[in-house]
């Protein structure tokens, strides 16, 4: 037996309005704050004030990015650090690659010109992510220590960080305030300081000192890449 489809009306009364709200949903998503573009935003800082070569240059914590192979392309010779197996799909005379830990593997005192440290530091002690095991609650700080002491005096340090307001996002990553930031700093000089924050509709935007470090950071039970949090990029010299 056939079946018989029998239109049933909708009134206008009740349609509009589930269009109207089918409308805000999609909106309310497409306005989600969230990180997407945080990279284009380090990436380009990190790339614009790259000094020329010839030195040696570290990247720290750049396994799966192509600064290093910019830093080579510039004149540097590049050791890469990271906790993982670099994922890029190039290899360079000028690039050598490390897959271990700051705080543990041994690299030559006073070494390096130019230090790239572009989204890691904050990484540094939180375990439960890039295969850590053991928390280090100063884990940021004690790196920075490190770095200082693998650099050249007087050689630079392009740093990129999330800021806002003071928070451990365990076991994602921190965020720097005006409490937490100026320890990381207080080795360095900064020569150069540039803020980023996202506004309502999800866009990265500059802003100054102050509006980025009060950001209302928030997080995500799972996803890091929900989180949000606005950006500091530094130009640093070792003192």
């Amino acid at each position: 037996m056939s079946k018989i489809l029998v239109p049933v009306h909708i009134p206008g009364c009740i349609h509009r309005p589930l269009r109207r709200l089918k409308r805000a949903l999609r909106a309310a998503e497409s306005h989600r704050l969230n990180l997407s573009g945080d990279r284009d935003v380090e990436w380009s800082f990190i790339a614009a004030h790259m000094p020329s070569g010839p030195g040696e240059a570290l990247d720290f914590g750049g396994g799966g990015s192509y600064l290093s192979l910019i830093l080579a392309r510039r004149g540097f010779h590049v050791t890469v650090l990271d906790l993982g197996a670099p994922t890029c799909y190039w290899r360079d005379s000028q690039v050598s690659f490390i897959q271990g830990d700051l705080l543990r593997d041994e690299l030559p005192l006073e070494h390096f010109d130019l230090v790239s440290n572009c989204s890691a530091v904050e990484h540094v002690g939180l375990a439960g992510r890039y295969g850590v095991t053991e928390n280090r609650p100063d884990g940021d700080l004690e790196a920075m220590a490190r770095l200082w002491g693998l650099m050249k005096p007087r050689s630079t340090m392009l740093l990129t960080i999330p800021v806002g307001r003071d928070a451990v996002v365990a076991p994602f990553h921190r965020v720097y305030g005006d409490r937490r930031l100026p320890q990381l700093l207080s080795q360095f000089f900064v020569e150069r300081e540039l803020f980023w924050a996202k506004n309502p509709d999800n866009m990265w935007v500059g802003c100054d000192r102050q509006e980025a470090l009060a950001f209302p950071a928030s997080t995500h039970p799972k996803d890091p890449s929900q989180c949000v949090y606005a950006l500091g990029c530094f130009v640093l010299t070792k003192t």
